[in-house]
């Protein structure tokens, strides 16, 4: 049980941008249908959300077209570290080279050597935006925003759109979604709480 969601992050999206961003994102998904333009009590931890519309099938799988959502859209616009909930992601992965530093081990231990630069990053990009990390295989120092994480559990940005308790989108929906963004890089974070 628990209460799933999907947020696709705009990794690229600054400050200043992410507002308009949301509009044009939230105006596409409405003239689509996949959502309503109305605001309601419809998701979970903020007061008001863009229900499903009448074409939310038009984001998941026709398999999927039966299971309809029961929640709603939270859009996010500030500098925000999303992450999947529940579990945690079992590696991370440097930008620079592909280097993968491991930080649980088989038996899901935590390899906490391996952890806290990368915590120490989170928390410090959270408070000031920015924040590296050095690459234990290559020895760059790496915005912590830019590394890749096992699930994709984390992502680093200021613009996410969150979808609680919808199918599994589409990688056709999440594509088209993206490419509203003008070419900005996303990710797809999924998970329940």
């Amino acid at each position: 049980m628990g209460d799933h969601f999907q947020i696709l992050v705009d990794l690229d999206a600054t400050p200043q941008d992410a507002p308009r961003l949301a509009r044009l994102l939230t105006d596409w998904l409405v003239a689509e249908g996949i959502v309503r333009a109305e605001r309601t009590d419809c998701v979970l931890g903020q007061p008001l959300g863009h229900p499903p519309g009448p074409h939310w099938h038009r984001a998941v799988a026709p398999a999927d077209a039966d299971d309809e959502p029961y929640d709603g859209l939270a859009v996010h616009t500030g500098r925000t570290v999303f992450t999947g909930g529940q579990g945690d992601a079992g590696w991370a992965r440097c930008p620079r080279c592909a280097g993968t530093v491991r930080l649980y081990t088989d038996e899901w231990d935590h390899i906490d050597e391996a952890w806290e630069p990368f915590g120490r990053a989170i928390d410090l990009w959270a408070t000031t935006g920015a924040a590296d990390v050095r690459c234990p295989a290559c020895a760059a120092t790496v915005p912590i925003a830019d590394w890749t994480w096992g699930g994709d559990y984390y992502a680093l940005g200021h613009l996410g759109l969150e979808f609680w308790n919808w199918p599994p989108f589409t990688d056709d929906f999440r594509a088209r979604l993206a490419g509203r963004l003008g070419g900005h890089r996303t990710v797809h974070v999924q998970g329940k709480l």
